[in-house]
């Protein structure tokens, strides 16, 4: 589509006159990261938008696209957002703006359009004040041959974060895991990195610090028992796939795998723990919902799916997948018996349905939702550390409960 030059400089004129925050200066941690991001804007119509970032150093840059939703992905180095959210808040040929990191020195910017686009101009600029530089990003719409065009011949490696062939060793203490040796946990705090998950109601606390803070809290507890080694799939602010979870727990051999969560949902009123297992049909429609959503995980942070080898379909792996359920059924109810009479539980509280979370045909594997940052009762629990602590000893006399009679299964 063409765009006139009027309609292009006054668009420039508007954003450039948008005020901007410099940052007084930089604070000496011994940690600073590669870049700063300080201030941000956006401005324009369904036509042709335009997007300016402000850093304190000039930015070293690649722009992708992806098809299904149609996005564009800015990838950068390590960087810290510390601009208002409400800076970018979606508008114009954006419904949805995400940026975090993505893993070790790398951080990204995914912009999920309405309608195929592309960047008709991408450049960084020296600011006026010459104590920064500015990324400007000038979107525009295209037809849908154009946009598949550019998915097409375009040539472009994920960031290493999200390789599936990565190995996380870093996540299991210094001795090495082996088959047999311990009860192997994988502790997975959802979300992370550009994927913040839901936010508190009254707090606006991100779901990946909540689920960050009780999956550190829970792996100490677990790792004071005798015979059980627990491990983090993340221990900080960084972006896993959902497969790459998934991924880590078996190479790791686990027993087990909890995947932690704290969600929202439109009714507040609703509140209490939920336990998850995987199924191909969701059990009700809060269930699918929620699969839904965070089976989306991978597609906000900006990843390009693609085909998975599939598994050599055979009687010997359905009969894997059907043990691995069971067991997994069978910690369901060890969990929500534990917390009876001890911790809000909603309503019919093991539930099920197609998380791809859940899917190791291998590692006996839930879901936890600890409660809903929608309510604002959840939301106050879930931030008190000592209500942390309780639940974690419920989950762990619940887990020893599981583990005697199951412990011969191995990883």
């Amino acid at each position: 589509m063409t765009i006139s030059r009027v309609a292009a400089c006054l668009l420039a004129a508007m954003i450039s006159a948008a005020p901007v925050a410099h940052p007084a200066h930089a604070t000496d941690t011994g940690a600073e990261p590669s870049l700063l991001a300080f201030g941000a804007r956006i401005a324009g119509d369904d036509a042709r938008t335009r997007i300016v970032i402000d850093f304190d150093r000039k930015p070293e840059y690649s722009v992708h696209y992806i098809a299904n939703p149609p996005r564009i992905v800015v990838d950068l180095p390590e960087t810290a957002f510390g601009f208002a959210a409400s800076d970018l808040e979606p508008r114009g040929l954006f419904r949805d703006i995400r940026y975090g990191t993505m893993g070790e020195g790398s951080a990204r910017l995914v912009l999920t359009a309405s309608g195929p686009t592309r960047l008709a101009m991408s450049e960084v600029q020296p600011d006026e004040a010459g104590k920064g530089y500015r990324l400007v990003l000038d979107a525009e719409m295209v037809s849908d041959l154009v946009f598949a065009d550019l998915v097409k011949s375009q040539e472009w490696q994920q960031v290493a974060s999200v390789a599936p062939s990565v190995t996380r060793g870093d996540r299991v203490a210094s001795d090495a895991v082996k088959p047999g040796d311990d009860f192997v946990i994988a502790v997975d705090a959802g979300h992370g990195g550009i994927d913040a998950g839901a936010s508190g109601v009254e707090t606006k606390t991100e779901e990946k610090q909540v689920t960050l803070a009780f999956a550190k809290t829970l792996v100490e507890r677990l790792n004071k028992e005798a015979g059980i080694k627990a491990f983090l799939t993340r221990d900080k602010d960084e972006f896993l796939s959902l497969s790459q979870r998934v991924q880590m727990a078996r190479q790791h051999h686990a027993n087990l795998f909890i995947s932690l969560h704290a969600d929202t949902v439109r009714q507040k009123e609703i509140r209490g723990a939920t336990v998850y297992t995987l199924s191909e049909n969701a059990s009700d429609a809060l269930a699918a919902n929620m699969a839904a959503r965070e089976n989306l995980s991978d597609e906000i942070a900006g990843i390009r799916l693609t085909e998975e080898p599939e598994e050599v379909a055979d009687i010997l792996l359905d009969l894997t997948r059907r043990e691995t359920q069971a067991y997994s059924v069978t910690m369901a109810r060890a969990i929500v018996s534990s917390f009876e009479g001890q911790v809000g539980l909603i309503n019919n509280p093991h539930r099920f349905a197609g998380f791809r979370v859940l899917q190791a045909p291998d590692v006996p594997s839930i879901l936890l939702e600890l409660g809903f940052l929608s309510n604002k009762d959840d939301e106050r629990l879930l931030l008190d550390e000592s209500w942390r602590g309780k639940i974690a000893d419920l989950l762990t006399e619940a887990l020893k409960r599981y583990r005697s009679p199951n412990v011969a299964k191995g990883g």
